[in-house]
């Protein structure tokens, strides 16, 4: 399925694919609750979110979380992640999109920041694992970017995807970053962690939808 002159698109998981806001925020406030502080909106959430995430919490707390302060936190927020996250679904269209772009002869993978081992049964569990040529999640310490991980997943596909006709797509200006690393393109969808403001900063293309990041995506990669 598709060739080294065909556009290839990674996909990112968490608020792209898979609109899971609800539980990001819920978790995001139980591990605030954690040292004291106040919940914030998704408002909030998308204006001050950043990578790597303990800068996330400096924003909020003033200073750096210590390094158990950033354990306790990250330990909670997944535990809440995960219980909350069974409430989630697809994007609206993401199957269709991923289908289409399948059935035309292209190629397309994911590349996610959520740990492996809870990704790949998360994805088989939609319907939707055998869209991509390969599926692969963090294996290391969560909280950084995505850029030397998009150095090991492009490695891989070598001979299937191209730098060059690659583009990320993604919620995160993390993942414009990543894109830049490997010297793929990137396409920025505003229904995730970030806001539109937030995501302009990038210099790349920031769509609303994801039907408009595919379309995007096929146009840059020409």
């Amino acid at each position: 399925m598709g060739t080294q002159a065909s556009a290839h698109i990674v996909w990112d998981w968490n608020g792209t694919l898979f609109h899971d806001n609800d539980a990001i925020i819920g978790a995001t406030n139980a591990a605030f609750a954690e040292l004291g502080l106040a919940p914030i909106t998704l408002e909030q959430y998308r204006s001050l979110y950043c990578v790597p995430v303990p800068k996330f919490y400096e924003r909020l707390l003033g200073r750096l979380p210590t390094d158990a302060e950033w354990e306790l936190m990250d330990d909670v927020f997944h535990r809440h992640y995960a219980e909350q996250r069974v409430r989630c679904g697809l994007t609206a269209g993401a199957a269709e999109l991923l289908a289409g772009w399948r059935s035309a002869g292209r190629s397309q993978s994911l590349l996610s920041m959520y740990v492996h081992d809870e990704l790949v049964p998360l994805v088989r569990g939609f319907g939707i694992e055998t869209h991509f040529i390969r599926v692969e999640g963090r294996t290391g310490p969560s909280g950084g970017s995505k850029a030397e991980h998009m150095v090991r997943h492009l490695r891989a596909l070598a001979g299937v995807a191209e730098p060059a006709r690659t583009v990320v797509i993604g919620d995160a200006a993390d993942d414009a970053v990543a894109a830049g690393h490997v010297g793929a393109r990137a396409v920025l969808y505003t229904g995730g962690s970030h806001s539109r403001a937030s995501l302009e900063q990038a210099g790349v293309p920031v769509v609303d939808t994801l039907e408009e990041a595919v379309a995007e995506a096929l146009r840059i990669a020409a």
